[in-house]
């Protein structure tokens, strides 16, 4: 596995996207535009596509089974802790992304700043993490139909194939479309999600056909913690629902990442962590309090017990309005959900084909894999996450709330790899700027915390490694008191990311960039053109690090 140096991986990227694009000649002073994965799209457009795929079951559907273990007090305090760790996260990001004037990758700057080793790992974690996405929103989509469908075997194995045949078919015919599929289907995701907010604010304060007037009731009774009232028991609460909340948050990071592939990643910086940072107020934090305002969590519709544990057989949300007694829009909530599913393991399949069609052009993967037909479409990477997603099959002879569980614990670690390796690449380049001298008015964007709130974030990401372990042994749950395949499903990861960088540094024998080795030319701009670029003036540089974090 030769190494690719960062200037020669960008430049393979560009000609990867050169030959995927048949719009080349759209000219980019209408609007800042992108190169993604979907092709020459504006920023604005990948933005809403980026928050539309990070609006993902996690929410819709692994909330209730959050609060059903927990309660609605370890839910919201999870879902809140975490979204601030994920805010230093994409802040983190933001400041790598918006430091040089030109487009790169997360694994392009890993190489760039701290080690060709992390830059490879993260480019094949990358690609396992959506490669799993794909066979749980199916899985997922399975669930949902149980609120229609009687469930078998056969049932299933039919509904696995259709949706299959549909994502694939999807990717192969329509791929010079996708992008602007995505954006208007994302557009509606979040359309959706936002009326199902003010829907579940309506019936809280009494506006429903029950006219119960709920409130916070069912914080009192049945309580905001499931479970015992002692100390311990509450702590253990919190977190069983971590990971829940950890889940809901995946795919946040992509609007860094887009962050990175925009021809202005300095100014597209600032614009885009404030609106993820608005995206985990509204969506998920304010969205799992009026879930435990309407459901209580000993609600027997919400879950049922399987093999010991609590699975959810449909969304929470659907629960809430069924509940208020309002017709029909639960139908139509449920429909919404499934084609939420499907749009989210369609974006999984077509960024796995396209990660891994990229780690072929970089001579990481094998040359085969690097083939294209005319309309741009990487046939050969296609085919083998096709058929390596045919894993969802395994949900035909396992339970499937079991199996998506399961899926949900492998996407997890993935995704807190992904977060940890993003805060070193941060951490580095803060100590590489600290050794070279490089002020943080050279900065457009600068995470408010600094540094400081990277190493809290990346102690904070093991910690939650470490307490997922709460649901794994659990005497009164599973025989012997051990989930075996939990275990092995939630922290496989780790050995694995292990393991690949070990390997390329050994057939490589490539070493960390000293900090004083970094090439921070780009970031060594006149301070002038730096101010000027932002429109900010130079004696007044703090306000625009504030205005970037609040505003």
């Amino acid at each position: 596995m030769p190494e690719s140096p960062p200037s020669l991986r960008s430049s393979q990227l560009s000609a990867a996207n050169n030959q995927h694009e048949t719009h080349s000649n759209v000219s980019a002073s209408h609007s800042e535009e992108v190169l993604g994965p979907y092709g020459l799209m504006k920023s604005h457009q990948v933005t809403l596509i980026a928050i539309g795929a990070a609006i993902n079951t996690g929410l819709t559907i692994g909330a209730g089974n959050a609060l059903a273990m927990a309660g609605p007090a370890p839910l919201l305090i999870s879902y809140t802790v975490v979204g601030v760790l994920v805010y230093q996260v994409l802040c983190a990001l933001g400041e790598v992304a918006s430091a040089l004037p030109e487009p790169s990758t997360v694994a392009g700057s890993a190489d760039r700043y701290y080690h060709p080793a992390l830059g490879f790992t993260l480019e094949w974690i990358y690609w396992l993490k959506h490669l799993v996405v794909i066979p749980s929103q199916l899985t997922a989509g399975g669930l949902v139909l149980a609120y229609w469908l009687e469930t078998s075997a056969a049932n299933s194995a039919i509904w696995m194939t259709v949706f299959l045949a549909v994502i694939i078919a999807a990717n192969y015919w329509s791929s010079p479309f996708l992008g602007h599929y995505e954006f208007y289907l994302s557009s509606f995701k979040i359309l959706v999600v936002t009326g199902l907010i003010i829907l579940s604010l309506i019936l809280a304060l009494g506006g429903g056909p029950d006219r119960q007037r709920k409130g916070f009731q069912y914080w009192n009774d049945p309580g905001a913690f499931a479970g015992d009232a002692t100390a311990f028991a509450r702590l253990r609460a919190i977190c069983r629902a971590v990971p829940s909340a950890t889940f809901a948050y995946l795919g946040c990071e992509l609007v860094g990442i887009h962050i990175l592939h925009t021809r202005n990643p300095r100014r597209a910086a600032v614009h885009g962590i404030k609106l993820t940072f608005y995206r985990i107020l509204a969506f998920n934090i304010v969205a799992v309090t009026l879930l435990g305002m309407l459901v209580p969590h000993d609600t027997a519709s919400l879950s049922v017990s399987a093999h010991g544990r609590q699975a959810v057989t449909v969304s929470a949300f659907v629960v809430a309005i069924e509940s208020a007694g309002v017709p029909v829009l639960p139908h139509i909530l449920n429909a919404c959900l499934l084609l939420f599913v499907l749009s989210s393991a369609n974006y999984a399949l077509c960024m796995a084909s396209r990660t891994l069609y990229r780690l072929s052009l970089e001579g990481n993967a094998h040359v085969l894999l690097s083939y294209a037909n005319k309309r741009g479409v990487p046939i050969c990477s296609l085919g083998i996450c096709s058929f390596l997603a045919s894993s969802t099959y395994l949900g035909v002879s396992t339970d499937s709330r079991i199996l998506f569980n399961y899926f949900v614990n492998l996407v997890t670690m993935f995704g807190l790899l992904t977060w940890m390796s993003i805060l070193v690449v941060h951490i580095a380049f803060v100590r590489a700027r600290q050794v070279q001298h490089v002020p943080d008015r050279a900065l457009v964007f600068r995470a408010p915390f600094g540094v400081f709130g990277s190493w809290i974030a990346l102690a904070f990401c093991i910690l939650i490694c470490i307490v997922r372990a709460f649901d794994i042994f659990d005497p009164d749950a599973f025989p012997g008191g051990f989930d075996h395949w939990g275990f092995i499903t939630s922290y496989f990861g780790i050995p694995l990311y292990l393991s690949l960088i070990l390997g390329y540094k050994i057939v490589t024998r490539s070493k960390r960039v000293p900090p004083e080795d970094v090439d921070l030319q780009g970031v060594k701009l006149p301070l002038e053109q730096v101010d000027g670029a932002m429109g900010y003036e130079e004696e007044d540089p703090p306000s625009r690090l504030w205005n970037g974090w609040l505003l």
